[in-house]
């Protein structure tokens, strides 16, 4: 039987690599309900493509826009642009699988949803549990959902720990994250302050929307998979760990009591995590080339360079916080990834606006998806200030 799937972000690049595993196996899945922000020609080909029920464009102007190039095509998919169209797609009863790929914060409302709503929920949005939290995994475990991980480095720890997770305590000493150390893992940090985007949206490795790529440049990216590993897999901070390891050939490892190590490894292709995550706990075929261990580079392992780095060390400072410490540095970091994007700062004072938006906030602890998005409006409010007195002097 076909399972119906909703695919928030399709047109970001989780959401046209989710889409390429799920048109290699038309028998198991059928399209249900797309999304994305603005991009109306990809959308329109998608909808040719998959003929989902319903898209969702978040711009109004957008909206339209394919609403009219849909009726001249003459397909049948349906537009919403209502303030809850996301959250409608996300929790839809005819839906069993839930793609969550929309970049930040935007994100947590429909993934929210679609917890409350029991589905499978393959969770590429890291924002989701760095903003969320534990009123996420509350939502999660009353709607009965099923959590799987899409980053390719939590999708390797989940596929090296044992399958019962009430056994994880008990064997583990500790999960690894590998780092590829983007563009500037051997670059002098005294150089830093002259990064331009293009070359910090360069990734050695993987190709990756311009945000996350910035995000793996100064390795905020790994400071927030960190804070995702905390909650998804239930370890102290003090059992996280990051490790570089430029090739991206092992994805994590986990490291159990008795010092034996299980990794996972394979090409630095998206469509792997996420056909596992499709298929769990299955596996299919993804589309990505398989590795050729006669024809792998040397494999090298180093430690990350706080001063190359110093964003890294934040996720365990905000770990250790209250309630909402880690929603602060989510919003403080989208805030000044845009503006160095937007060529209003440098790339070295995306660390300085985080840093000071943590030093400046104090609030009381929250339980609730308002109090966490009050607390992310806040935040962002404190770092666009930060921006607008710095600039890129």
């Amino acid at each position: 039987m076909k399972q119906n799937l909703t695919v928030l972000g399709s047109t970001g690049s989780i959401g046209v690599n989710t889409l390429d595993v799920v048109a290699r196996h038309p028998d198991r899945f059928e399209v249900f309900a797309l999304s994305a922000a603005s991009r109306v020609d990809l959308m329109l080909e998608q909808c040719r493509q998959f003929s989902p029920q319903f898209a969702v464009m978040a711009q109004p102007q957008a909206a339209q826009e394919l609403s009219d190039k849909l009726a001249q095509a003459g397909l049948a998919t349906r537009v919403l642009a209502s303030a809850d169209a996301l959250e409608r797609i996300a929790s839809d009863e005819r839906v069993q699988v839930v793609m969550a790929a929309i970049v930040g914060a935007a994100g947590l409302p429909a993934c929210l949803a679609a917890a409350r709503a029991g589905k499978r929920l393959l969770l590429a949005n890291k924002e989701a549990l760095v903003v969320g939290g534990e009123v996420f995994l509350r939502a999660v475990r009353e709607g009965g959902a099923r959590l799987l991980p899409i980053d390719s480095e939590h999708s390797a720890i989940f596929q090296s720990l044992p399958e019962d997770p009430a056994t994880w305590a008990d064997r583990v000493e500790k999960i690894i994250l590998t780092a590829s150390g983007g563009p500037f893992r051997a670059r002098d940090p005294a150089t830093l302050s002259e990064v331009k985007p293009e070359q910090a949206c360069k990734h050695p490795n993987w190709v990756m929307g311009r945000k996350i790529s910035v995000d793996s440049a100064t390795m905020m990216n790994k400071a927030l998979e960190v804070i995702e590993a905390r909650y998804l897999f239930g370890m102290t901070p003090e059992q996280i760990e990051v490790v570089i390891h430029p090739q991206s050939i092992i994805h994590s490892l986990v490291q159990y009591r008795d010092t034996s190590v299980v990794a996972q490894l394979g090409t630095p292709d998206m469509r792997v995590p996420i056909a596992y995550g499709l298929s769990w706990p299955e596996r299919v075929a993804s589309g990505a080339q398989a590795l050729d261990f006669r024809a792998l580079p040397t494999m090298t392992f180093e430690a990350p360079d706080a001063r190359r780095f110093p964003g890294l060390q934040l996720a365990w400072e905000v770990l250790a916080g209250p309630t909402g410490s880690t929603a602060v540095l989510n919003a403080a970091n989208e805030v000044a990834v845009q503006a160095f994007l937007d060529g209003r700062i440098r790339f070295d004072q995306i660390h300085q606006v985080n840093r000071a938006t943590l030093d400046a906030w104090s609030a009381p602890q929250v339980d609730e998806l308002a109090g966490l998005l009050a607390i992310d409006e806040q935040a962002r409010e404190r770092a666009l200030a930060l921006v607008r007195k710095m600039g890129p002097g």
